[in-house]
């Protein structure tokens, strides 16, 4: 694939295995919710590179980090077509149905895991902790907003009123606090991304539900 970018030398090896493992999860949950959408299967390929490489991509824009490794290495790009392509041909030989549960777990795991990779990269580029985990936050959320904008739906993280942003805001902090106590960056890793995951899955267990706004023309709940 070619020399390693600058700032790919300067990753570990564990934030180089989240970002591909997230990466994934998030293009197989936009490949999952295009399905819902029935799009064709341009809609997927640019669905799903928009859910797995958009909040990455926003968060190295702001960072100014160059280049963006999707564009170093054309490979990744290969990858999310082989699979979306294969995805499609794959549900449909088998008759599968896509359903927004199945859209629910791989996004949580892309949460958790590209939140503590987002706040790390961000921490590594010597920003403030706040700064860090906002940047954290948008990694994990922003593929997401553009997934659900092209399909054409107000974004789930801002609308279904189940905890989201917030849980990859806890996962981002809990980054910060291992790193502040002198842990590895392999247990800050592992501390954030199990963190947002497992508090998002069982709010998606127990239906958590964060407060919404309300109208007087509403009535009673």
């Amino acid at each position: 694939m070619g020399k390693l970018p600058d700032w790919w030398g300067a990753l570990s090896t564990a934030q180089l295995a989240i970002e591909i493992v997230a990466t994934l999860a998030f293009a197989l949950s936009g490949l999952v919710e295009a399905a819902r959408k029935r799009l064709d299967v341009v809609g997927m390929c640019v669905v799903a590179g928009l859910t797995a490489f958009g909040g990455g991509t926003l968060r190295d824009v702001l960072l100014d980090r160059r280049p963006f490794f999707w564009v170093q290495h054309a490979g990744w790009v290969w990858v999310l077509l082989a699979l979306a392509v294969g995805a499609m041909f794959f549900m449909r030989a088998h008759h599968l149905r896509p359903t927004e549960r199945a859209m629910l777990w791989p996004d949580a795991l892309g949460l958790g895991l590209f939140a503590a990779s987002g706040t790390q990269i961000a921490l590594q580029a010597q920003v403030p902790a706040l700064i860090a985990v906002v940047m954290g936050v948008m990694t994990a959320t922003f593929g997401g907003v553009l997934r659900d904008i092209v399909c054409n739906q107000i974004p789930a993280a801002f609308s279904d009123h189940r905890p989201y942003a917030v849980l990859a805001f806890a996962g981002g902090w809990a980054v910060v606090a291992v790193q502040a106590t002198g842990g590895t960056d392999e247990a800050a890793l592992a501390a954030g991304a199990i963190t947002a995951s497992s508090l998002r899955l069982l709010a998606l267990q127990r239906d958590w539900r964060v407060p919404a706004w309300r109208s007087d023309d509403d009535g009673p709940a």
